[in-house]
């Protein structure tokens, strides 16, 4: 197998989130891009705290209780 061969096989497995972080590494040298790809995966355990709030963040969503990126936007003035 050739190094493009192999190339073409893990990009045909990265999902599209991931091939635009590496396009914009790779096609504009973005080096939060960069650092987005290579940082270390968080391997901490979550508190009891952080489960608390997830908890109550996905009760929330599923009584409809969000609000849209564009009123969120709005909100914060962007």
């Amino acid at each position: 197998m050739t190094a493009k061969d192999e190339l073409h096989r893990l990009i045909d497995g990265v999902s599209d989130v991931d091939a635009d972080l590496w396009l914009a590494v790779l096609r504009d040298h973005d080096p939060l891009a960069w650092a987005l790809v290579t940082a270390p995966i968080d391997d901490e355990p979550e508190t009891e705290d952080e489960k608390a709030a997830v908890a109550k963040a996905r009760k929330r969503v599923a009584r409809g209780n969000v609000i849209s990126h564009e009123v969120l936007a709005r909100e914060l003035g962007w």
